[in-house]
């Protein structure tokens, strides 16, 4: 089957690395990327308590980007295992059984939960996270039956979503309902790690909520709040009219375009209902901000951002995948004695809560996927993600 991999050689990272800053169509396009698109055999059940996938379609997340475009912190090279398969986000068909697995049947409609914990791993005494059902947080994602992995897509044994076929441990499996399309399904893990920001930092009713970032997941924040009936204000920032219109579609009360200066500072305030002080030199501060500040976009301006509009006392999640950013100005954790609180993935429950939300009708995700390529595509995907401002491209998958 065909399969895109990255396959990690230091000599073609770092050749890449230098040069994809000025072209970056050479992270994808040249013998210099560590992205190869090539023939691989199809990945086998590692045990008879897994399941053979294939897939339908195969999200392209904003994290997968950075790793194509090798923004990734190397710290998280250790529980990746190379060459692997891209691809966590998945919808799909079971094509194979094994012998143990008692609740699925061939031909099932499927999303994957794609976290490798210790569930997954084999292991039989499951470790302090992974027994309260936190699966994120797992640790021993480099032990067990299966090379080391945080996810599907990102371990050489299990292969991803972005080929013909993959494999899940049972534990990971939620059949879809004939409710749930295939598009909306493919929305699932981008909404259960919605969901799971929300639920480990839940806004009041009487609070103000401030989404950085109109991507995927910021518009899935939206979407998630409004889907667990928090009536509380979602304030959201974004930087293209597309995205806008999506943020209203899911629940935003108010949406302030992002512009290159510092403008919106002005607006932001005025929502806010804070008043904007101006140091000696750089951009205004607020005093004053939201109750809860969610970061989606993970770069130096929206933590910037993120810290200096929250209200004193104020809460602070990141959820943007941040990796290694210079100029982030951390004053305002201290001074205004802010709660700054990461996460990632999801954990017990959260998936099948995400499709039970689908099922019921109080969300559908499918508008949110405006493109969809085959495989073989990929050179032109990728342009268009990464160009989304001229493109109007939210969501794209893969159809292998």
């Amino acid at each position: 089957m065909r399969s895109l991999q990255f396959d990690l050689s230091l000599p073609r990272y770092l050749s890449c690395k230098l040069a994809g800053r000025r072209f970056p169509s050479l992270y994808w396009h040249s013998a210099f990327s560590c992205l190869r698109y090539q023939e691989v055999p199809e990945p086998v059940l590692p045990n008879e308590e897994w399941v053979k996938v294939k897939v339908t379609y195969g999200g392209i997340c904003g994290s997968d980007i950075n790793l194509i475009c090798l923004h990734d912190s190397p710290s998280v090279s250790p529980f990746t295992s190379f060459p692997f398969t891209i691809g966590h986000e998945s919808v799909g068909i079971v094509a194979t059984i094994g012998q143990e697995v008692q609740h699925l049947q061939k031909g099932d409609r499927v999303v994957v939960n794609p976290v490798l914990s210790c569930a997954t791993r084999g292991i039989p005494v499951p470790c302090p996270a992974c027994e309260r059902g936190d699966y994120s947080l797992c640790s021993r994602m480099t032990e067990g039956i299966i090379a080391p992995g945080l996810l599907i897509g990102a371990c050489k044994d299990t292969g991803g979503s972005w080929s013909s076929y993959f494999v899940a441990h049972r534990s990971q499996i939620v059949k879809l309902p004939d409710e749930v399309s295939d598009l909306n399904g493919v929305m699932a893990e981008p909404f259960s790690c919605a969901l799971h920001g929300i639920m480990r930092n839940p806004p009041k009713n009487e609070d103000t909520v401030l989404v950085i970032g109109s991507g995927t997941i910021g518009i899935c924040i939206v979407a998630a709040i409004r889907a667990l009936d928090i009536s509380c204000k979602i304030v959201v920032l974004s930087k293209y009219d597309f995205q806008t219109r999506l943020a209203f579609q899911y629940g935003a009360d108010e949406v302030i375009s992002v512009s290159r200066g510092h403008q919106y500072i002005y607006k932001v305030a005025k929502i806010l209902g804070a008043e904007v002080l101006k140091p000696v030199f750089g951009p205004p501060v607020l005093q004053g901000g939201a109750d809860l500040v969610i970061d989606c976009a993970g770069n130096s301006r929206s933590i910037n951002d993120a810290l200096r509009f929250a209200r004193r006392g104020g809460k602070v999640v990141l959820l943007g995948l941040a990796g290694i950013l210079s100029r982030v100005d951390w004053t305002h954790v201290w001074l205004n004695e802010l709660d700054v609180k990461g996460c990632f993935a999801y954990g017990r429950g959260e998936f099948q809560m995400a499709v039970g939300l689908m099922a019921s009708g109080k969300v559908d995700l499918s508008s949110m996927v405006t493109h969809r390529f085959p495989l073989y595509q990929y050179k032109t995907a990728f342009p268009m993600i990464i160009n989304k401002g001229t493109t109007a491209c939210m969501k794209a998958v893969f159809e292998p």
